[in-house]
């Protein structure tokens, strides 16, 4: 009797380890049992937003929602886990993400360390502006201004480096610190991606405030990353983003998040399969 309720506890506990191990230890690139981690930002309003009150509002917390969903994840299943622009690749090939959606744009070097679904939205680099301002028209009139960004952006430096070598640069610690220095006529311009740009812009507190200059200074194709080689993954998350747009939800998005800001923008790219 004695050996044979060793056995029969050596059984379980083998049970309960497989049953562990299947309900995940972090080793399914994101998944864990029934649930589903997305890495997202907490910092981008209109994108990629966590409330002072816990919840995460933005285009692009809508368009992993929906992803999730159509890989059979309920709402109450998603985990969204911050993903700042310098750690995306880290949280991918790590396995804390499943995958990003983290206006995340597609290029040559980051696919060499990711895979892309995509792409589901088309954003250029441009300038918000005071909006009783008509002194800037063309990136050239940068020349005679104060331009604002993030300190290290490359949109910063691609005005500077490129299209407006007289620029007076001024880069701050975040994109609030240029809206502040925007309102209050310290800088003249602010740039990054548009999407970006409209995403403040359509804030209550800043309404009426800005407008886009329209200036389109680069494409830059917003993907969703995800390990490289899972081809599986990569291919039901743009069967997802292609009924997202065939059924107008994508629609729907752009224009509540984007669409108090008057930002006019593209319509939806081409999933490249």
């Amino acid at each position: 009797m004695k050996l044979r309720s060793t056995s029969a506890a050596a059984a379980a506990a083998v049970v309960l380890a497989l049953t562990a191990t299947a309900c995940g230890g972090g080793s399914d690139s994101g998944s864990n049992g029934d649930k589903i981690t997305v890495g997202i930002k907490f910092d981008q309003p209109g994108l990629g937003l966590k409330t002072p009150d816990g919840t995460y509002a933005g285009f692009d917390v809508d368009v992993a929602r929906y992803v999730a969903k159509e890989l059979g994840y309920a709402e109450d299943k998603i985990n969204f886990k911050q993903a700042p622009s310098a750690e995306r690749e880290n949280l991918i090939k790590n396995g804390d993400v499943k995958f990003v959606v983290a206006s995340y744009s597609i290029n040559d070097k980051r696919k060499k360390e990711v895979d892309f679904a995509g792409p589901y939205f088309l954003a250029h680099q441009d300038l918000l502006v005071r909006a009783d301002d008509s002194s800037i028209t063309k990136v050239e009139d940068l020349n005679t201004k104060k331009l604002c960004s993030v300190t290290g952006s490359t949109s910063a430096q691609n005005v500077k480096d490129k299209l407006a070598p007289k620029a007076d640069l001024q880069q701050l610690g975040g994109y609030s610190e240029c809206l502040t220095g925007l309102e209050n006529k310290a800088v003249d311009a602010l740039t990054t991606d548009d999407s970006i740009l409209a995403g403040y812009a359509s804030q209550k507190e800043h309404a009426g405030k800005f407008k886009l200059a329209g200036l389109r200074m680069s494409d830059e194709k917003y993907g969703i990353g995800v390990k490289k080689g899972d081809d599986e993954l990569r291919g039901k998350i743009n069967k997802a983003l292609e009924k997202m747009v065939s059924d107008g939800t994508w629609e729907k998005l752009v224009k509540q998040h984007f669409g108090p800001s008057g930002y006019k923008y593209e319509a939806a790219p081409k999933v490249e399969n």
